[in-house]
């Protein structure tokens, strides 16, 4: 065999030697973004501060529920895909680039900023929207449909926690269509992965996701039909690829995208 054979025989080797090494790194991403079970060890160290509950019947979206005491909520904005940041939770309010257009603010504090920041999380950003809110002072949850963290009543102004994204109106059926419309809420009737946040009169919270391809009208079915509790009200937060979940039980990726704030279960002792 000439030099020049084994220099290509070499070169062929080293090629599909690469092309192997390609496929495997390939397949590792893959299975990262879409499988919908996480590593054992993502979370090993983390206080288990929630209750998982799944609920799929016939003809509704599959949805993964989180009850989370609301004393133990942390709002936070890491500009991550959930799946890299080291806390159980899901995806917040709606956001563009790197600005949050939702509220998202705790103890008088917005998540992402200053106040005076565009995008800091102290406003709902161009609408007025519906923002679920936890009095801490009065142990109250309400929604209450603001532009900024201004107009939000509490009893005590550095004892509370706000999440903003378009009202849910679980208890008004006639007009929560035309709520969700006034409220700009993206994408009603078409089909989408979606997310919510839902309380109820006993003072549960409920972090919910579904990966089903969903419209508003399917999910806020489904979320009436197994969101266990009675007096339910709630928001939609940001969906499609943004509704992200971390959980023991499951790792919901969404498409995988950066989200500029998550609603995280407290890690503090």
């Amino acid at each position: 065999m000439t030099k020049q054979s084994n220099r290509n025989l070499h070169r062929r080797r080293l090629t599909v030697g690469l092309f192997i090494l390609l496929l495997a790194v390939c397949a590792s991403a893959f299975w990262l973004l879409f499988s919908p079970f996480k590593p054992a060890e993502m979370f090993e160290d983390l206080p288990k501060r929630y209750t998982y509950l799944e609920a799929e019947k016939p003809g509704q979206p599959e949805l993964h529920m989180m009850s989370v005491s609301p004393d133990d909520i942390v709002l936070r904005a890491d500009r991550l895909p959930l799946q890299e940041i080291h806390a159980y939770g899901i995806n917040g309010g709606f956001f563009y680039e790197n600005s949050l257009l939702s509220i998202a603010v705790q103890n008088d504090e917005p998540t992402a900023g200053k106040r005076s920041d565009y995008g800091s999380g102290w406003s709902n950003v161009k609408y007025a929207r519906g923002t679920l809110v936890w009095d801490g002072k009065q142990r109250k949850f309400s929604v209450q449909t603001v532009s900024s963290a201004d107009e939000i009543k509490v009893r005590n102004r550095s004892h509370y926690w706000a999440q903003g994204g378009v009202s849910l109106k679980l208890s008004d059926e006639e007009n929560w269509q035309t709520i969700s419309i006034d409220q700009h809420l993206p994408y009603a009737d078409e089909p989408r992965m979606r997310s919510a946040l839902v309380y109820n009169n006993a003072g549960q919270l409920w972090l919910v996701v579904t990966p089903t391809l969903s419209t508003a009208t399917d999910f806020r079915a489904a979320l009436l039909d197994s969101v266990p509790g009675e007096g339910r009200e709630g928001i939609f937060l940001d969906g499609d690829g943004s509704s992200q979940m971390n959980a023991d039980e499951i790792l919901l990726t969404g498409d995988g995208r950066m989200v500029v704030q998550m609603i995280a279960v407290s890690a503090e002792e």
